[in-house]
């Protein structure tokens, strides 16, 4: 490999890591700007209308609506949303268990604890 083919490889290299980085600031960017989106809509009668039945998505029981989260169905940190079709109220509990799991994993969770 010539002298200039190793300087421009190693420019390459550079950029990519700058790349990297801007992808990462852009990601936490758009990642606090969907939390934000969140906040606003725990706010709105359309997230109190959600809460007052006071059942929690995923186990079904019912909880005071002060002790129901908002809960992503598809987490931010696995590409999901702030929008309204993503949010559902959930108890700590579940929400807690659940994490960052897709809809089928905690499918597949429960199912696996429904079997033992």
């Amino acid at each position: 490999m010539s002298y200039k083919d190793r300087k421009i490889n190693r420019k390459s290299k550079r950029r990519e890591k700058v790349h990297e980085m801007v992808d990462v600031f852009d990601m936490d960017r758009l990642m606090n700007a969907e939390k934000q989106k969140a906040r606003d809509l725990r706010k709105t009668p359309w997230w109190k209308n959600k809460i007052s039945s006071g059942k929690c998505h995923y186990c079904g029981k019912v909880f005071p609506p002060t002790e129901l989260t908002m809960d992503h169905k598809i987490p931010l940190a696995r590409g999901g949303k702030s929008e309204k079709e993503n949010l559902v109220p959930a108890c700590k509990e579940c929400n807690n268990k659940k994490k960052y799991m897709l809809p089928i994993e905690w499918d597949e969770y429960m199912n696996k604890l429904s079997n033992e």
